[in-house]
């Protein structure tokens, strides 16, 4: 655990150092302790955008990571993440509903004209979408048994919130659109100082309570029928993590678009890593982990001493799909249905 943390904090200076224009690293130390620097543009550089980058992609991560732990628990199934069961889609669709229906234009960000009040819109409105479709998919899970059948569902969820989507971007402005479509290529930077105060206030929210459920999770990776003998209140304990998860992913997918795979993969490799499915373990390893993921992933969007920025969903993606391709086969391999 000791050693994701050096990592972290390691990574969190690199995203702070790399970039198009190269600033020396006792320079970045001159401008967070408050001593200035020689060139005023510097200044400008890390406090206009890569460290409200950096802090995004550390809060986004940390979020995406605990949501794929707590779906792949709930519904016991290795492959349940936010963005394949349809959460992040939904969120998208709560997204779409606040800005595609606005009746102004002219924003150079889908969030460019939002202050602190209208940011806490966008994420509740986003947290609502995602809690929709988690909650339909709730309901389904009741009555179909195949884990498979459950991520097909969740697929078509997914597939419908991004229908509804598409028929507002038909009748929105034109404007509105492509901010809308370069949103949806998922992003660290495009967040101001309001909406990241709006984004670290979810996150605590939600990464503090997925604390005090660590021994509910750990009793549910027994069955139902164990978690009630022992006393657990499993209505209660859902409804709870639904809350949590629903918060978690819709604030991300608000304010840095819908950002794949960490939320499927970062569980597997904390597993992988620690060989335990304690979630006394895997909580803050999955804080760790997810955080250093998604500033890997934004460190190489950005391509250092180049003035080309990649689409991060494209870096996420070549890092995750390889996990879950893994994931995959392994099962196979074991003779197994692919479920927990």
């Amino acid at each position: 655990m000791t050693f994701l943390l050096i990592l972290l904090i390691i990574l969190f200076f690199l995203e702070l150092v790399l970039g198009s224009v190269a600033i020396p690293y006792q320079e970045i130390f001159r401008i967070l302790t408050g001593h200035g620097s020689s060139h005023d543009s510097w200044i400008m550089i890390i406090y206009n955008f890569r460290l409200p980058k950096a802090v995004v992609g550390l809060c986004a991560g940390a979020c995406l990571a605990i949501a794929g732990l707590f779906m792949q628990t709930l519904f016991r199934n290795p492959l349940a993440g936010p963005d394949v069961l349809g959460l992040s889609a939904g969120a998208s669709l709560g997204v779409a509903i606040v800005v595609l229906s606005a009746g102004t234009a002219g924003a150079s960000s889908i969030l460019g004209n939002l202050g602190f009040f209208g940011s806490v819109g966008i994420a509740i409105a986003a947290s609502f979408g995602s809690g929709l479709v988690l909650l339909m998919i709730l309901a389904v899970s009741k009555r179909v048994q195949s884990s498979m059948t459950l991520l097909i569902l969740g697929l078509m969820f997914g597939y419908t919130a991004n229908s509804f989507i598409s028929i507002l971007m038909h009748f929105a402005l034109a404007e509105r659109i492509q901010a809308y479509t370069i949103w949806s290529f998922g992003s660290f930077g495009g967040a101001t100082w309001d909406q990241i105060q709006v984004l670290v206030l979810f996150a605590v929210f939600g990464l503090i309570c997925s604390i005090f459920l660590i021994k509910h999770l750990n009793v549910l990776l027994l069955g139902d029928q164990y978690a009630e003998s022992m006393g657990l209140n499993l209505i209660r304990t859902r409804n709870k993590i639904f809350i949590i998860t629903a918060v978690l992913s819709g604030v991300v997918t608000a304010f840095c678009g819908p950002i794949g795979f960490i939320g499927i993969s970062v569980p597997h490799l904390c597993r992988a890593l620690f060989a335990t499915a304690n979630h006394c373990i895997l909580i803050p390893a999955c804080i760790l982990l997810g955080a250093c993921l998604a500033l890997t992933a934004d460190i190489i969007a950005s391509v250092p001493g180049y003035s080309i920025t990649l689409p991060l969903n494209a870096i996420t993606s070549l890092i995750g799909a390889p996990v879950v391709i893994w994931i995959i086969f392994s099962k196979s391999r074991n003779g197994m249905e692919v479920s927990v």
